[in-house]
């Protein structure tokens, strides 16, 4: 009998039952031969959600486009655990730029490549909330007013995780950071600030604009692909838990990723040139108070007394969500 090496992988939600498929139908992250764009060796915490969400992203990217990809890193947390210099934990061409000029500096390649007629190489620009929403926001907007030809993905853990969890422009209401108040009638980050960068994107009407979760695996990998259908100006906002900025479990990631869709907090759909044309439904509503007790930076929500008022207007937000998206389906 002849012998057959097999290989085992540890890689991530619904492999064991994408090795029954045929393999056009399994998962990125199900093939043997997918191109580790995030490889081991990086200095990521354990259970970071931008490090599966950056992983996920790339590899479908690398499919989408057969491997010819270039990628541009704004500083934040993904670029400092995966290059600490002289290493690399990267398996594609890959650039490091400021923290406020990533998407300039992908649209100075993607233009480079256009000038040179090397239309066959896609550029993928990167960051977290803090390179995307506030710092690299004047160089975002204007990549999307130009409709450069760049994919731009922003990893959203909801705060500056690298230095230190200060807040940014997509922290939620009432999370505590070490930048917002401790104490006082409204503790944590004040109601009413920050912006939406996905509705942003979908005004200045671009081809494409997504958002997706590390919880659902099959759907990230989907909206990468569509993306790369497109030429011109395309926007992916991915929700990835941070277990040390949020004070949660390093078990928890996915679990808080899918809480976070099913209570409404974190809207999942696509648009194209400005208008929604598909939803991710919620199947079974969950209050939002599931979503925020496993976290410490809600804790001083369910202290004694607790603040049932807040958390009532955190549910009032989740729910407009819902009804602005239709999140709960016809039904």
């Amino acid at each position: 009998m002849a012998e057959q090496d097999l290989k085992f992988y540890q890689t991530g939600t619904f492999v064991v039952g994408n090795r029954l498929l045929d393999p056009d139908q399994r998962s990125v992250q199900a093939e043997t031969g997918r191109s580790n764009s995030l490889t081991s060796g990086h200095r990521a915490c354990q259970g970071c959600g931008e490090a599966l969400g950056a992983r996920y992203v790339l590899d479908a990217a690398m499919r989408a486009t057969a491997g010819n990809l270039l990628a541009v890193n704004s500083t934040g947390c993904l670029e400092v655990f995966s290059t600490p210099y002289p290493e690399s934990s990267w398996q594609l061409p890959w650039l490091h730029s400021l923290f406020g000029n990533g998407p300039a500096v992908a649209a100075g390649v993607a233009a480079a490549l256009k000038a040179k007629g090397r239309d066959d190489i896609r550029v993928l620009g990167q960051a977290g909330d803090g390179g995307t929403v506030d710092i690299g926001f004047g160089c975002l907007s204007g990549m999307f007013e130009r409709n450069d030809d760049v994919l731009f993905v922003c990893y959203d853990n909801q705060g500056y995780m690298n230095t230190g969890v200060q807040r940014s422009g997509a922290t939620p209401p009432a999370a505590r950071t070490a930048t917002t108040k401790v104490l006082g009638p409204e503790p944590g980050n004040v109601f009413g600030q920050g912006k939406w960068v996905p509705a942003i994107a979908m005004a200045h009407e671009i081809p494409y604009v997504a958002t997706a979760t590390v919880a659902d695996l099959r759907d990230l990998e989907a909206k990468v692909a569509r993306a790369m259908e497109f030429r011109g100006a395309r926007y992916l906002h991915v929700f990835v838990p941070c277990p040390l900025g949020w004070g949660a479990d390093s078990a928890l990631t996915i679990r808080l990723a899918r809480l976070a869709h099913e209570s409404g907090v974190f809207p999942v759909f696509e648009a194209e040139a400005g208008e929604v044309t598909s939803v991710s439904a919620i199947r079974r509503q969950v209050p939002v108070e599931d979503y925020l007790r496993p976290q410490r930076r809600y804790a001083h929500l369910f202290g004694d007394p607790g603040r049932p008022d807040i958390v009532a207007r955190l549910q009032a937000l989740a729910d407009r969500n819902i009804a602005r998206y239709g999140l709960m389906g016809e039904d």
